[in-house]
């Protein structure tokens, strides 16, 4: 991996690893992708301020979230179907989190369930929830979330209804593949994945298959997910999830001034600022640009997040520098995933330290909890 140098060259390999369907889920957005292309673009119109003459023998990378010493001050996003790109995915990435001591967040809509990546970790990890109508659903899988001692609870927000994304449809979307011509032509041009994929028996939702009755199949688990997402959505349902989770609890998908009042609130711990990855509202704000707009309308005591365009360590002292405790990325560690599996994922945290630690030093800082606006043009 020593000609490894960014994160694209990551996801060049990964393009090249992976059937089409699961490296176009990837790197996608809906509609135009114009908010997809925002998030990581509106990154450039922000610059970093240059100091020289400063002490810069050392460093200090180390960050306390929610009340936790992390090592790093960013980690990874709930992403679904990260088991596609790799077999066992999401534990391969919950064991490179762990020992990087990052947090990782563990989605709904993952291959492996909560349960297999709790027996292959010992660290908590943190778990993401959607707004579903199956209620019993949602109650069970909180007190799963529980049992497997995760450490945070992520509700989404931004996904009442699911925006269109056009080449899921084209490519026909499934977790297993629906065995059409169209996907059998896609997965025979990569008989490696076929052969690596055939090592797992986790090529499914393991949070939902054998967890809502009569869900069984992959027909099953289309239909029933397909009818869940809840279009009645309200900050009733907030409430309703503090009074059954005990632990730290941050929304997710919030990129409004009105929507941040509403937040402040009410019982949680945290929000993280995000437009789904440019995969839901086509057209509004990039995440960086929320952040701006943000930054200083959040009760003091809701620690900030952000999630939305992060492909470099600059990005993320750019990030840090706007006021969030901590960034969040998704698509980088999934291209590491699908390019070299679990090795793939550290390679993107040692690309993602070299590259904040330097940027972080060429600023004239050493710590990373003394980033503010200061340090930006």
């Amino acid at each position: 991996m020593k000609k490894i140098l960014e994160i694209n060259d990551l996801k060049m390999i990964a393009k090249k690893n992976l059937p089409k369907m699961f490296y176009d889920y990837v790197d996608s957005g809906s509609y135009t992708e114009s908010t997809y292309r925002d998030n990581e673009n509106d990154f450039n119109k922000i610059k970093i301020r240059q100091r020289v003459g400063r002490d810069i023998s050392s460093s200090k990378l180390e960050k306390t979230i929610l009340g936790k010493k992390y090592k790093l001050p960013f980690g990874f996003s709930p992403c679904g179907m990260g088991g596609m790109l790799y077999p066992d995915g999401e534990i391969l990435v919950a064991k490179a989190c762990e020992e990087n001591n990052i947090p990782y967040i563990l989605s709904t809509m993952s291959i492996c369930s909560i349960e297999q990546v709790a027996k292959e970790t010992n660290n908590p990890f943190w778990f993401q929830l959607y707004v579903m109508k199956d209620k019993n659903f949602v109650e069970n899988i909180i007190i799963r979330a529980s049992d497997a001692k995760c450490y945070a609870l992520v509700l989404t927000l931004d996904l009442p209804i699911l925006a269109q994304r056009h080449k899921d449809i084209r490519n026909e979307l499934s977790a297993p593949p629906r065995l059409t011509l169209n996907n059998i032509l896609q997965i025979i041009q990569k008989p490696k994945w076929c052969f690596k994929m055939l090592s797992t028996s986790n090529r499914s939702f393991g949070n939902i298959l054998g967890h809502v009755k009569g869900v069984d199949d992959l027909s099953s688990i289309v239909k029933w997910t397909d009818g869940q997402f809840d279009a009645g959505l309200s900050w009733d349902y907030v409430k309703w999830i503090r009074r059954l989770w005990k632990g730290p609890l941050i929304l997710k998908g919030i990129l409004d001034e009105g929507d941040v009042k509403i937040a402040n609130n009410l019982d949680i711990q945290g929000i993280i600022i995000s437009n789904h990855g440019g995969r839901q509202l086509d057209g509004t704000l990039s995440s960086i640009m929320a952040l701006k707009n943000l930054k200083n309308k959040v009760n003091s005591n809701i620690e900030i997040f952000f999630d939305g365009g992060v492909r470099s360590g600059k990005d993320i002292v750019k990030a840090l520098s706007l006021g969030a405790k901590g960034i969040f990325m998704g698509r980088p560690y999934l291209y590491g995933l699908g390019a070299f599996g679990q090795k793939g994922v550290e390679k993107v945290i040692e690309i993602l330290i070299k590259e904040l630690n330097t940027t972080l030093l060429l600023a004239g800082e050493t710590d990373v909890n003394n980033l503010d606006q200061d340090n930006l043009y």
